[in-house]
């Protein structure tokens, strides 16, 4: 058994389209109609589906779920992801744990795997 993708309900999948792509520098796959977005972030494909997301936490830590994405170059990603109007929101304990959420209250955290344990 293996993972094919991870869903994501939100409440506009175009609308979220634009973060993903625009933000994070996600990679459209397909867009069918205007219901599914399929995106790509590295290896891992998500699917932007309609529905209802859970209502957000407050902070990381009291979430239901969260993505985690890597990146060799915590400081130089950070300052790009902000030149592309990301607001991190804190960290989750450590200043190299970066989190932030998406316009549907979806937590993410940023990290190098390099210096994270």
């Amino acid at each position: 058994m293996r993972v094919g993708h991870l869903e994501l309900f939100v409440r506009d999948p175009l609308a979220s389209r634009a973060f993903y792509e625009d933000v994070l520098g996600a990679e459209v796959v397909a867009v069918q109609g205007d219901q599914f977005v399929w995106i790509k972030l590295g290896d891992v494909e998500l699917l932007l589906r309609p529905g209802a997301p859970t209502p957000p936490a407050a902070a990381y830590g009291d979430a239901a779920s969260g993505i985690v994405l890597y990146t060799d170059q915590l400081p130089d990603t950070a300052r790009e992801l902000r030149s592309r109007g990301l607001s991190f929101l804190g960290t989750d304990g450590s200043d190299d744990c970066l989190t932030f959420t998406d316009p549907d209250g979806h937590w993410f955290m940023l990290v190098d795997p390099a210096h994270h344990t």
